[in-house]
């Protein structure tokens, strides 16, 4: 693994004409609301430990979306047991570039789409990589609203949009209070969906509506097996855009290492958990909604257990919610941050959360429980599609072009040294994006070299290393000795080589 280091600067660095203020006001203190958004943590604000990144991860797939991924990953096609080992391993593919991406949060204490700017530029990281990171929350958002209505619907008898709203409310409060707070709640669900998580193992796998046979390996087909697994790597895959925001205020000398395993072994282990169980409910009860089959399976197991654990898991979703409503507030600010400068504060964080509350219910509405699993199906893929490039040049740039050393105030320069357009990001991005073309399968398109495999889509792995490969050769070009000599004189970050 790479070495990088951050250096604790001995002054934050003062404040640019294009970047956003980093001190807080003193609503701040009196009210426990967040008040940064896109800027950068200044040292005396950083807290916490790598642990906490462990809680968070962990609650973050405990919950009705991503349980539900297994009983889409299992309407795919290839039976129970491949379903299974094609879970598993795409699980910890995925969770690979998350983690990595989560550790550069204590690195360099900015949000991951602001992070992108040294390589797709200070506009372009905003029409290119951000558009799709906002329609990332969008898809979550919208996946999570359907299942917290519908969860609300069978727990009180409201109505979806009724429940919905409740559900909503409940995570833009907590995406109000922003980030310690997020983490905050993460820690106090984690032990009790530890043990809500122990008990549906054993109503899945003690279920009497299992058919005979479900657990037999069966034949294997391409197709269906790599569809599993681009759908689940893609799910770990999709936290990779805003991953270090929820370790950006961890202290600087937090290192690579920490980060990167408290973050893969907790959203690893926890989504294959999750995942397999979700597929295993789906095969007992295949006619079934999401929670109507978890449901079902609890109160197999206890009678009235299921109204419990549907309760513990939509309290779980209401975490995620909160995730991903901050995320999508925070890509919202950075796309008009790129146009015209922001200063943090609670009013923008407001209104960009109550945006994408009400965006999500009109997009919930139009797709219904009844479509959620081809939506939620093809949300999966098409986003592993776009992020799978853009992963590959960021991780790339950071670890091994300019091995974690960035000029800060530099990137809300406009005018600064990374420029308005990266060329090279872009290009590169969008030529890794082309080569996989051919090799995609979804609902309403299958590539011909996908055709001629017998329709197993490998995509991802055309992809990343086209992708990081270009960019690393389009690198070459940089003046990496004058860069580092701008990083040294602002005196921010210092890399250890």
């Amino acid at each position: 693994m790479p070495s990088v280091s951050a250096r604790t600067p001995s002054a934050d660095p003062p404040r640019e004409p294009s970047s956003p203020s980093s001190s807080p006001g003193p609503a701040a203190a009196s009210t426990g609301l967040e008040v940064h958004s896109v800027d950068w943590i200044p040292t005396a604000e950083r807290h916490g430990t790598p642990a906490h990144l462990g809680a968070l991860w962990f609650v973050g797939n405990i919950n009705l979306t991503a349980m539900a991924t297994g009983v889409t990953a299992l309407s795919i096609g290839a039976g129970l047991l491949w379903t299974i080992v094609a879970t598993v391993t795409g699980s910890l593919f995925g969770t690979v570039f998350m983690a990595f991406h989560s550790a550069q949060g204590p690195q360099l204490g900015l949000p991951q789409l602001v992070q992108s700017r040294p390589q797709f530029g200070y506009l372009g990281a905003a029409v290119t990589v951000w558009v799709f990171a906002l329609v990332n929350y969008v898809a979550y958002n919208t996946s999570d609203a359907i299942l917290s209505g519908d969860a609300m619907h069978t727990l009180f008898g409201l109505g979806s949009s009724a429940g919905y709203f409740i559900a909503a409310a409940v995570a833009a409060m907590i995406a109000l209070f922003g980030y310690r707070w997020i983490h905050r709640v993460s820690r106090w669900l984690t032990w009790p969906l530890v043990v809500v998580m122990a008990v549906l193992t054993a109503a899945a796998l003690g279920d009497a509506a299992l058919p005979k046979g479900a657990f037999t390996l069966g034949a294997f087909h391409a197709g269906p097996v790599m569809t599993v697994f681009v759908i689940t790597a893609g799910f770990q895959l999709g936290w990779a855009p805003y991953v270090s925001d929820y370790s950006r205020y961890l202290p600087a000398n937090v290192g690579v290492r920490p980060a990167f395993w408290w973050t893969y072994l907790s959203s690893g282990l926890s989504a294959i958990w999750v995942f397999v169980i979700g597929a295993v409910i789906s095969a007992a009860h295949p006619d079934a909604t999401p929670v109507e089959a978890f449901k079902a399976a609890a109160d197999a197991l206890v009678g009235g257990l299921g109204w419990v654990v549907v309760l513990a898991l939509l309290i779980g979703l209401l975490s995620v919610m909160a995730i991903n409503q901050y995320g999508g507030m925070m890509s919202m600010i950075s796309i008009r941050d790129s146009f015209s400068p922001v200063v943090p504060n609670q009013r923008i964080r407001a209104v960009c959360i109550g945006i994408m509350f009400f965006l999500v219910w009109g997009v919930a509405q139009f797709v219904g429980v009844d479509r959620f699993n081809s939506f939620y199906g093809n949300v999966l893929i098409f986003l592993a599609y776009v992020f799978t490039p853009w992963t590959a040049i960021n991780l790339v740039d950071y670890f091994f072009v300019r091995r974690g050393l960035y000029a800060i105030k530099e990137i809300f320069n406009p005018s600064g040294i990374y420029g308005r357009w990266g060329w090279r990001g872009n290009l590169a991005y969008l030529l890794g994006l082309l080569v996989m073309v051919p090799f995609m399968v979804s609902g309403p398109f299958t590539g011909p070299i996908a055709t001629a495999l017998g329709g197993a889509d490998y995509s991802m792995f055309v992809g990343l290393p086209v992708a990081g490969l270009l960019y690393l050769l389009f690198c070459r070009s940089l003046d990496l000795e004058a860069e580092r000599r701008i990083v040294a004189e602002e005196g921010i970050l210092e890399g250890a080589h």
